[in-house]
């Protein structure tokens, strides 16, 4: 894969890697209001993550996961 992520965005991905993340917990760690630091939005936006609806739960109790295209973006900068 040769796409250019930012610091921040590795960061991101290697924080979904690490343990199971719920949706409201990304958004709450990961929200920004300054568009320099929009790793949550770019990668959800950019295919490297997606939200995994978890039966009739609450949207806030969706899981976050690395795609495919996450994990090979995660890989090759390991």
């Amino acid at each position: 894969m040769q796409q250019s992520l930012s610091l921040n965005t590795v960061e991101f991905l290697r924080w979904v890697a690490r343990q199971p993340r719920r949706y409201g917990e990304t958004l709450e760690a990961w929200r920004s209001s300054c568009p320099r630091l929009t790793a949550w939005e770019d990668c959800l936006a950019d295919g490297l993550v997606a939200v995994e609806k978890t039966g009739a739960r609450p949207a806030a109790e969706s899981m976050v996961v690395l795609t495919p295209r996450g994990r090979a973006a995660l890989k090759h900068k390991d």
